[in-house]
């Protein structure tokens, strides 16, 4: 059997990132690691549970969650999903030796198909 996607959700407001986890929750093949209510808890949670993929909200397509660089710079296997609560935008972000966003379809199957493809790409 494959590992499960190992998954930390921090995202605002509350009833959204509520219904994320039930969503990640009836998935057997990804596992909540992580369910962080205050984003100053971000960086240690991420230390600590060491998720593949981090789901966190953001203000502006235009402008890269100032989060992202600090995480992906400590944590560079990390894969954060940008979700905006007000439109219908989802980014994709992850790095190497740069960091690079993928728009992504803002919806329950696209999250999940991103996960799940990019769990893959990254040799999971």
């Amino acid at each position: 059997m494959n590992r499960a996607i190992r998954v930390a959700v921090a995202y605002r407001p509350r009833l959204m990132r509520e219904l994320l986890l039930v969503t990640i929750s009836d998935q057997p093949d990804i596992e909540l690691v992580a369910e962080i209510q205050d984003e100053a808890d971000i960086p240690r949670l991420v230390e600590e549970t060491a998720p593949e993929f981090l789901i966190i909200a953001f203000d502006s397509a235009d402008r890269r969650p100032l989060l992202c660089d600090s995480l992906l710079r400590l944590h560079p296997g990390l894969k954060i999903v940008a979700l905006d609560a007000d439109g219908n935008c989802s980014l994709f972000y992850s790095g190497s030796f740069d960091i690079r966003a993928t728009p992504f379809e803002a919806s329950e199957s696209g999250i999940l198909n991103m996960l799940r493809t990019q769990s893959q790409v990254a040799g999971g």
